[in-house]
């Protein structure tokens, strides 16, 4: 069972030492990329670990678009020794329960993006509910969900 813990200054060091596996690079940013942005947004974001049995297994953001308005989930990413055991599943799991009460503002919309080439991360967010909006953004396509 995984659970969502946001990124303190008791964790980050703990993000930082988070790896892709070979190739991934091109799927997601890693957390420290996200984590400055993070800091940029902060108002209207909320990073978080991915734990299992007490341990960071991987890494997600969830931010308010207010424009829009919209939850976007950004740089969601298992650690490479950790991928396979259904963590991301699980995670995108509670990334939604922690959507549905709406802690930035009053939307239903949640969006993503995911690399073309990346199947593995399509076919989780499909199952999980996203449907392709047939929007596309250089190598990434978008993915919306509405909750309630």
């Amino acid at each position: 069972m995984t659970e969502l813990r946001p990124i303190t200054e008791e964790n980050f060091i703990d993000a930082f030492n988070l790896r892709l596996a070979p190739g991934q690079e091109r799927f997601v940013s890693h957390p420290i990329r996200s984590l400055a942005q993070a800091y940029v947004y902060r108002n209207q974001c909320q990073p978080f670990g991915i734990y299992a049995a007490g341990r960071m297994v991987g890494y997600v953001m969830v931010i308010y678009d207010y424009d829009v308005p919209e939850y976007d989930i950004w740089h969601m990413m298992v650690d490479e020794g950790e991928q396979g055991r259904g963590y991301g599943r699980e995670a995108l799991d509670r990334v939604i329960e922690y959507i549905r009460t709406k802690p930035f503002g009053d939307s239903s919309r949640v969006a993503l993006t995911c690399n073309k080439d990346n199947m593995n991360a399509r076919r989780l967010y499909e199952d999980r509910g996203f449907t392709p909006t047939g929007n596309e953004y250089e190598d990434e396509i978008e993915l919306t969900m509405t909750v309630q």
